[in-house]
Parts: structure tokens; sequence; C-alpha cells
């Protein structure tokens, strides 16, 4: 732990910066502008201190930009989220008043009294995946949007406008056919166009970024993409929030980070009660949603068999999605581990294939798997045992333990036809070898083991 934590609050115009020690008592503040020489005149302000650890409140946010140049320093730094700093000052008794540095100080006493940091790290392919995966997002709601608004003029339009899904060539042939009949009807199918225009430039701008994302997720080489269901839109939102998946221990802390574990809500004599979970990353959860719908959509899928068998035992609609959802995540989180563990292989030292004896520990072995097989089946889940070096049927999440100890096999010595048991048996015709009596059988011979002849008795 660092003698010294400097919490910083970014703004667009301004950083302002409060030191602490670790009585959580103030050392020092600072405030700069927002400019080039930014990171330089923290460092310098902070050059008293050279124990010392930042804490920047929303780090992939506002202050991106600034925690990518004190990594890029060497510093080290923490992302504190804007929850956690608001709890902070929330429950502080003394002044709570409002400003940067008060902000400031909370976000430098959070990350002290926090017991699981989030390092800042230098951006790599994740960071491509998430921008693309973001674009293609937006684009998506933008185009949603100019499609809702031409379907609202076109129903001024057209008597019962149009009852499915619109497309540009759809829209075009209906307007071809569209006489006005007065100067209203005349700008309302000028406004139409004006949509129309809207929506091809769109879906072009759609595509483009669509190529771009399919491109970045295959140069990543991830295995996500192998899972039924899941695309290059979905592998980049979901490669881009998670980045680092060693940060999850296990697929259960995974699941209460997407929301797809339920929330336990017991008190008193109401024990173990469970509702479904609002928190965590809600993106990656809708990625997620979207991967359950298109199993369910295929019947030859095998989630679509799990859903129905869901439905069979008395589960609602609803309730055997969720627990869909819940499958897949685990599948996601397997498929990430095994990328990583890959990515590590191939890196150096660190890894080794084949330990089993981890995953045992943590559960997941088929007869343990809460969930049973992960979606799709083992001859293309990218997790089986011909891609990843192992006994088929084990989970890869064994890279996420230290390797086994190696074991020492003893050489054992070469004995001649002769003194095999059997030999002379083998060596006569098999009608002798029938009738030949059979003497007692012998032991196999034990190794033979070097002593030491200074502690030999």
């Amino acid at each position: 732990m660092a003698d010294v934590m400097i919490g910083i609050d970014p703004h667009k115009s301004s950083h302002t910066a409060v030191a602490i020690g670790l009585g959580e008592e103030r050392l020092g503040d600072l405030q700069v502008r927002a400019c080039p020489s930014q990171a330089g005149q923290l460092l310098a302000w902070a050059q008293e201190w050279p124990e010392r650890a930042w804490a920047i409140e929303g780090a992939a946010g506002l202050g991106c930009l600034l925690a990518q140049q004190l990594v890029a320093a060497g510093e080290r730094v923490l992302d504190v989220p804007p929850k956690l700093a608001a709890r902070v000052r929330l429950l502080a008794s003394g002044n709570t008043s409002k400003n940067d540095p008060n902000d400031a100080y909370s976000v430098a006493v959070a990350a002290l009294r926090s017991k699981a940091w989030r390092p800042v790290l230098a951006e790599d392919h994740a960071v491509v995946l998430k921008i693309w995966a973001k674009r293609h997002r937006d684009l998506a709601r933008a185009r949603n949007q100019a499609c809702c608004r031409l379907h609202a003029v076109l129903c001024d339009l057209v008597p019962g406008g149009i009852r499915r899904e619109i497309s540009a060539g759809k829209a075009a042939a209906i307007l071809e056919q569209v006489t006005p009949s007065g100067p209203a009807a005349t700008a309302r199918r000028e406004l139409a166009a004006e949509f129309l225009a809207d929506l091809r430039r769109l879906d072009a701008q759609l595509r483009e970024a669509s190529k771009k994302l399919a491109a970045a997720v295959k140069a990543s080489g991830t295995s996500l993409t192998g899972l039924f269901g899941v695309g290059p839109v979905i592998a980049g939102t979901v490669i881009g929030d998670v980045r680092q998946v060693f940060r999850f221990p296990d697929r259960d802390h995974f699941a209460s980070w997407n929301g797809t574990a339920p929330v336990e809500v017991s008190s008193g004599d109401r024990k173990k009660a469970c509702r479904l979970s609002l928190r965590g990353n809600r993106r990656v959860n809708h990625a997620i949603h979207m991967a359950a719908i298109s199993q369910i959509r295929h019947k030859s899928s095998d989630g679509r068999a799990f859903y129905d068998k869901k439905v069979a035992e008395g589960k609602t609609h609803k309730e055997a999605l969720r627990a869909l959802k819940r499958r897949i995540s685990d599948a996601i989180y397997a498929a990430l581990v095994a990328d990583a563990r890959q990515a590590l292989c191939s890196e150096g030292p660190g890894g080794q294939p084949g330990n089993h004896s981890a995953s045992r520990a943590a559960g997941s072995h088929p007869a343990r798997r809460r969930f049973g097989q992960a979606t799709p089946g083992p001859r293309h889940h990218p997790t089986a045992a011909d891609g990843i070096p192992g006994r088929a049927g084990h989970s890869s999440i064994a890279a996420t333990s230290p390797p086994a100890k190696p074991q020492v096999q003893m050489e054992r010595p070469q004995r001649s036809e002769d003194e095999r048991p059997g030999a002379a048996a083998r060596r006569r015709p098999y009608s002798a070898a029938r009738k030949a009596p059979m003497g007692p059988l012998q032991p196999p011979l034990k190794p033979q083991l070097r002593t030491n002849p200074r502690t030999t008795t």
C-alpha cells in the first residue's frame, strides 16, 4: 500500500487533486487546467511523495486521458467508481459541502479504504473493440430513431402506415406512390424524403462500422464467436467491457458483475429469498440477453433445448430465459478464461497446459457443473479439449489458479524377453502352451532404488 493516496476529481476544463496520508489527513491540494501539460504539472507537484498512488474518479470517462498519461509515466493509477466516492461523501460527518476539493478527497478516501482495487492498465486491443462496439451501438440507436420518425410521417401520408419493420427500399417504394393533395401533404412527403436520406446514410455507416468491428474481433483471436448466438457485436461489447477476465475469481462473480445472478433479499424468517438483479453492467447484460433470444429463436440450438426443458419443469418464460442467460454467462466466462490462458501461454512462461487439478477444485468438472454443458455442444465449443491442451470434458478455468507441481517418475529397469512373466509360454506353440502346467505367477520386479552407503546399516 502506498503511503500517500492522491485523489483526482476530473472535469472537462480542470482537474482537482488532493493528497492524503494513511490516516486520511490532508497533505495538499492542487487544481490544474485541462491542457497538454496537465500530467506534467501533477507529477511535479507530487514529487515530495515518492511512495504515492493516484485514484481517479471515473478513469474510463472524463479522466481517461489523464489516467493514461499517468500510466504511461510509470505511475500507479486506480479507478474509483463515482458511486463509491459518493458513498464516502454521504457518510462523512464533517464538512460535506459539494465542491471539487471535497470530491477529490472523497475519491482518495474511497481508494484508501477499498479492498478491491481496480488498477488502470494501458490501452490494448480490447479498447479498440470497445470503441467500435460503441460506434455500432450509437449508429443502431440513431437508425432506430430515424425509422420511428419515418413511420410517424408515413402514417400521415398512407392510411394504416406500415405495419412491419421498415427499410429504405420499402419507404422509397411507398413514397413513389404517394400523390400529395395539398401543401401540408407536400411538406410531409418532403420531410419523409429527408428521413429516408438519413436512413440510407445511417445504413451505409452501420455497414462500415460492422466491417471494422468484425475485423477487430477477428484480429483479437477470441473464441467467443464460436458460441451460438454470439457475433462480432456481442463479442466486441463483452471483451471491451471485461478487458481483464482474471479480475473475476470465478464464474459466479462474473455473473454477479453482469447481472445474470439473482440477488438475495433474505431477512428474519424469510430465508434464502432471491429476486431479479437490476445491478451490474447493463451493456453486457443486454448482449447476453440478445444471445439468449437468438438461441431461443433457433429450434435446433442447444439453448432452445435447455429453454424448453425449463418450461417443461414449470418455469415461466422469463424464469427460463434468466436460467438460459446465466448458462450463457458461464459459457462466456469459460471462453474468456481460455483465451486469456492461451494468450499467456503464447506470450511466455506463466501457464501450463494440461493442469486439471485446479479445475476440479473450482468445481468445473462436467459431473458437478451447475448449469450443464455450455452452448453449443462440445464439437463446436471453443473451451473443449480439441482447441485447448488437456483432456476432454474439463473446463479451462484452471488457468486462474497456480500450476500443479510436476510429478517425479522413477525409471524402471529394462528386462529382457526371457525375464518377463510368461515369456516361455509365449514362445511355445499355442497347443503346447495350453497343455503346459502353469507355475505360480511371479510379481513384477520392483524398481531398483539407489541407496546411500553411508546411511545403510
